[in-house]
């Protein structure tokens, strides 16, 4: 039985309520990966945060938090209780605002998480939204990892790729991204661009290193660069980029990206099996919470402005 069940069989909503610093106390543990930082946020001695967490384990019956030496990492219950605890800490900002009569009121920590590849694109609309609303403190999450927004770690993805299908989100279709390839002013100053795909096997190329990369480009110049013309791989997108700026050869680069850098020459136009869809993913218990449908409208706003995508 997942935990936010056998909770909810536990208690009364009144006995949540009043055991809601402990739940808190270990919705923080989650977030911030330690006592000491959990105890920072609350504001409390790292002896209460530790209390709090033995209190509600003894009382739910179930271990929340791997213990080692760099801190606590949530079980499988762990997770499930943060989920139940950040929707209802959101859910109790929004309450908080109607009765004070500011229940539009933009405010708190909005998580937003999403591939580091479109953080060039993202931060300067990230800057604006926050200048607008003064009250927004926001986080942004990148990495391989897939955060998870049924178990509270964002409030808003950006998804690449086939549209995601868990069932208690909301997916709507945004800016996909257009690549092309790319080679240096000094690269195509020596060697020239290519004349077709059948004069590839004449030039020098850079791509992913993982060869089951899913990304269609990639799966494109596999398909279409003899393997001896492959002369640089890597696994981080922001090295290839490197790569090409440095003329070490030819590879792909969103369009967005490209156009920040006059020295790069557009080797081969985008393609349209090139391009990679993009999802504007929530999750739907905060879905209408006034902080996520603010940002959403400004950013599907700011998105018809971009020309270059």
């Amino acid at each position: 039985m997942p935990l936010s069940t056998a909770y909810v069989c536990f208690c009364t909503a009144s006995e949540m309520m009043d055991n809601w610093d402990e739940i808190r106390t270990a919705f923080q543990v989650a977030r911030m990966g330690t006592v000491s930082g959990a105890a920072d946020v609350l504001g409390v001695h790292h002896a209460t945060v530790i209390r709090h967490i033995d209190s509600l384990e003894g009382r739910l019956g179930a271990k929340l938090f791997q213990r080692h030496a760099r801190g606590y990492t949530p079980t499988e219950a762990g997770m499930d209780l943060m989920q139940v605890a950040q929707a209802t800490d959101d859910q109790l900002t929004q309450l908080s605002g109607r009765i004070k009569g500011r229940g539009d009121d933009v405010s708190g920590e909005l998580v937003i998480t999403t591939l580091t590849a479109v953080t060039g694109l993202l931060v300067p609309a990230l800057t604006e939204f926050q200048r607008q609303n003064p009250k927004i403190v926001l986080r942004l999450l990148t990495g391989e990892r897939l955060f998870r927004l049924e178990y509270g770690e964002a409030h808003v993805a950006f998804r690449l790729g086939t549209a995601p299908d868990q069932p208690d989100n909301v997916v709507q279709p945004f800016v996909p991204q257009n690549f092309g390839l790319y080679a240096c002013s000094r690269y195509v100053e020596a060697r020239g661009k290519p004349d077709s795909v059948e004069d590839f096997a004449n030039h020098d190329f850079v791509t992913h290193d993982n060869k089951d990369n899913r990304a269609p480009f990639y799966r494109w110049l596999r398909q279409n660069v003899p393997e001896d013309r492959i002369i640089f791989t890597a696994t981080d997108d922001g090295v290839l980029e490197d790569a090409i700026l440095n003329g070490i050869g030819i590879g792909f680069l969103p369009v967005w990206e490209a156009a920040r850098f006059p020295d790069l020459v557009q080797v081969k136009s985008p393609m349209p099996e090139w391009a990679v869809s993009t999802w504007l993913v929530t999750h739907v218990d905060l879905h209408r919470t006034p902080k996520v449908q603010a940002f959403l409208k400004y950013i599907k706003d700011v998105a018809k402005t971009w020309d270059h995508v």
